[in-house]
């Protein structure tokens, strides 16, 4: 009898929020994994002894690419994604987000890997009026970090057309769940307000609070990559947007919290946001199941904060 083929997943960024979660569900799933992290992000969450865990930054290509070898498909997730840091910071976090998505590419392609599902991101769209919004929405990046992840896209959509290398990007919205880090990059919102909560301290909101935002559990997330690393589609750096397709105010999720609310200055912020997610049923057979209330309840038992 012939012995199964184990096939081999490789994870950019596996050490940090979303690659925590991806990493077992792969394993689970009977994938071996490679971790490829620069620890950047600190380490906080939490690793899986069943992987190979290489500390290596994603822009040093001799460093990678011999890790590559063997692999059948790759999930970019590195990045340095705090908006603020890109715009202090323009050239640290272009040279991760933007030649570190071009370094990947190149060892995926010499080492002949099948697929590479790259960690794309809603701010490319900037402050758009077209709610929910569809990919067909044209580009309009407002910090260096949204153009990174559109400038990613492009390589990515390249090595499919120049190379043959079969891609898709992925566009999150607001990513939140469990072992979130609340000083992270990501769901800011989610995180500080569990944080104030916990210590008992007021929700700072900035403005009214009428402000919307569609929050995608990191659950449905990792589901999202896994359909689109085993579709049998021919993928050619295909955009699709992964959110709730429902949104929430800050104002609502702030009370859903729980505990005294505290108003700041408004500040230039995108008001609203809300993913049209037609394409990934379509394309991916995806759609969401955990609702951002029912999310909020799982967080509140992990912080220990009752109402």
């Amino acid at each position: 009898m012939n012995q199964k083929t184990v096939r081999h997943a490789l994870v950019t960024g596996g050490a940090g929020f979303i690659g925590s979660h991806l990493v077992p569900a792969l394993l689970n799933q009977g994938y071996q994994v490679t971790v490829i992290d620069n620890f950047a992000g600190g380490g906080k969450s939490p690793h899986d002894a069943r992987a190979l865990y290489i500390q290596k930054d994603v822009t040093d290509f001799s460093a990678i690419h011999p890790h590559f070898e063997g692999v059948d498909v790759v999930f970019h997730l590195a990045a340095l994604p705090r908006v603020e840091d890109s715009v202090r910071h323009p050239l640290r976090t272009h040279d991760t987000n933007v030649t570190g998505v071009l370094t990947v590419l190149e060892a995926a392609r010499v080492h002949g890997v099948r697929r590479v599902v790259f960690s794309s991101s809603s701010a490319v769209y900037g402050d758009t009026e077209l709610l929910p919004t569809p990919e067909s929405e044209v580009a309009n990046p407002v910090t260096p970090y949204a153009l990174h992840k559109l400038c990613g896209e492009g390589y990515v959509r390249l090595y499919s057309t120049l190379y043959g290398l079969s891609t898709l990007a992925l566009r999150y919205f607001n990513v939140y769940g469990p072992h979130m880090d609340p000083e992270g990059p990501y769901a800011l919102v989610v995180g500080r307000f569990l944080a104030l909560r916990r210590a008992g301290t007021p929700l700072t909101i900035t403005g009214d609070g009428t402000q919307t935002r569609d929050f995608v559990h990191v659950s449905d997330v990792v589901r999202a990559n896994m359909l689109g690393a085993e579709s049998e589609l021919d993928l050619k750096g295909e955009v699709v947007n992964i959110g709730s397709g429902e949104r929430i105010s800050i104002l609502e999720l702030a009370e859903t919290v729980g505990g005294p609310i505290e108003y700041k200055d408004a500040r230039k912020e995108t008001r609203h946001t809300l993913a049209s997610i037609a394409k990934a049923k379509k394309l991916l057979g995806w759609e969401p199941t955990v609702g951002i209330r029912e999310g909020l309840g799982e967080l509140k038992q992990e912080w220990e904060i009752h109402s």
